[in-house]
């Protein structure tokens, strides 16, 4: 046995990030023997408690963690989401969606996208949307889930996520945790102790006077980053130059007309506003700019522009746009807003903690702490954030807006290095490319590329083994088959009640 082997294991903070660790660890490593996980929070200490929307990746965190599907919807209020639809981003009046999932079907082995350039120019008037399954269902509040075994089918390449209630999900998450044998301390730090030739972080004194020692510490303690930042000194690495917006305020609504499995995002003046529909309510928030705009003036314009009647007072919340220049610090772990943050315009958020877990489950220190597997976590973890910040960039450099300063400005954001060689390459030909298994696919890429206005200078080469007349061919083909796909679906309502994921009509309208 590895005399080496850390054996206890605190997590700072609870919120969705503490949960969602806590459960992974235990799950994958509670059974290690004298292997023992606390984690320590505070009622006192609210939670950020907005990351309601996800990504596809979530399916696979549930499935690891080994959650039953409907359970999770009931019991977090959930409803599916098939991807984000961009109102007013382009040009007032303008809107696209950037599915989950793929478009179309590649053709004499180039990818669908370049048919579609090739059809463009022989005179076929349709929209990327049309020709994705999420998209369309989306836009019918349709619902079925994928069907692999049916590779004929627009239903094996659909991709779906969640909208949940973040505040639910950690809930569900600690029930599933202490189940599993974690350990939850009440009580809010009062001091960390570290030790004095290492600088390691030993322990946390509580206000109750109670000591809580460990090997390995993860700060899920969000903005404040405790361990990372106040108590390690780690600095900030500021992006706001790149993402200005720097403040939201957040508020949930009664359910209105648009329950569709989709989250919607909307360009305001100085910002953006978030819609996202659950079972019992929708959440909405508003991202601004502060040097655009006031809170007083960001909160009337959530308010205005909300579907259903306000269940609860604005919650306004400040931040900064990038990340810690290193997430792990000599024994501390920083996952989720401990770590950086970049805003929730593309479901992020949630995404971040769970990559932290995995990257975590796969280096997992000894108590050695050996600078290698530190290296690789800090490397693997910085071009993460990178990855995201270059794909949220897009959304804000690429528009034709110019009706207020704050749009003037995003119009001109320089694009970072790594942005500036994907959109020079999709204007010369219509070419996406991914590198290291960067988190956004070519779909998502593509999505945001033309939904922004890009024009592609030409098309794939190969896309001219098919004649002009063939290709407008198929092009009907695929758009009619996923038309008619999404017509045989039934609502999200109807599959939510017909599998058991519906929620008690009693718990609708609450916060």
């Amino acid at each position: 046995m590895n005399a080496d082997r850390i054996r206890k294991v605190v997590i700072v903070g609870g919120g969705t990030a503490g949960w969602m660790a806590a459960a992974a660890i235990s799950k994958i490593m509670g059974n290690l023997p004298d292997f023992s996980i606390d984690l320590v929070e505070s009622e006192a200490i609210g939670t950020v408690g907005v990351g309601e929307a996800t990504i596809p990746q979530i399916c696979l965190f549930n499935a690891m963690l080994g959650l039953d599907e409907m359970e999770f919807m009931r019991e977090t209020h959930a409803t599916y989401k098939l991807g984000i639809e961009f109102v007013d981003w382009t040009r007032i009046g303008h809107k696209y969606i950037h599915p989950f999932g793929f478009y179309g079907l590649d053709m004499m082995g180039v990818e669908f996208h370049h048919h579609w350039l090739k059809g463009r120019l022989a005179g076929d008037t349709s929209e990327l949307d049309e020709y994705s399954i999420a998209a369309m269902a989306a836009l019918s509040n349709k619902y079925l889930p994928p069907a692999p075994d049916q590779p004929k089918s627009p239903l094996s390449k659909l991709g779906y996520a969640f909208q949940f209630d973040a505040g639910r999900y950690a809930r569900y998450l600690r029930g599933r945790s202490e189940r599993q044998g974690v350990n939850r301390i009440e009580g809010r730090i009062i001091e960390v102790e570290q030790d004095p030739e290492s600088g390691f972080v030993t322990a946390l004194k509580l206000e109750s006077g109670a000591r809580v020692e460990g090997e390995l510490f993860l700060d899920c303690s969000g903005f404040r980053s405790l361990l990372l930042g106040q108590t390690l000194g780690v600095p900030f690495v500021d992006w706001s130059k790149w993402l200005p917006n720097d403040r939201a305020v957040a508020i949930p609504c009664t359910l209105g007309p648009n329950r569709k499995p989709i989250t919607r995002a909307t360009a305001r003046s100085c910002g953006w506003q978030w819609n996202i529909p659950l079972q019992h309510r929708v959440g909405n928030g508003h991202v601004y700019s502060s040097a655009h705009i006031s809170e007083d003036e960001a909160t009337a314009v959530l308010l205005a522009n909300l579907e259903g009647e306000p269940l609860a007072a604005p919650n306004p919340l400040r931040f900064l746009a990038g990340h810690r220049a290193r997430v792990w610090e000599k024994n501390v772990i920083a996952l989720g807003l401990a770590g950086g943050f970049l805003e929730p315009l593309e479901s992020t958020s949630i995404h971040l903690v769970q990559s932290g877990i995995a990257r975590l489950m796969t280096l997992f220190p000894t108590r050695e702490f050996k600078p290698r597997e530190i290296e690789r976590y800090n490397q693997m973890t910085q071009q993460e954030y990178v990855d995201i910040r270059d794909f949220l960039v897009l959304h804000y450099s690429a528009t034709e807006r110019d009706d207020s300063e704050y749009w003037n400005y995003c119009r001109n954001i320089e694009p970072p290095e790594g942005l500036a060689e994907k959109l020079a390459m999709f204007r010369s030909s219509g070419r996406v490319f991914r590198e290291h298994n960067e988190l956004f696919t070519e779909t998502s890429w593509e999505a945001v590329l033309v939904g922004q206005g890009i024009v592609a200078d030409g098309y794939h080469p190969a896309a001219d083994l098919l004649s002009d007349e063939e290709t407008l061919k198929r092009l009907a083909s695929i758009r009619g088959t996923v038309a008619r796909t999404v017509e045989q679906m039934p609502t999200q309502e109807e599959f939510l009640a017909a599998n058991g994921g519906a929620i008690d009509p009693a718990l609708r309208l609450t916060a």
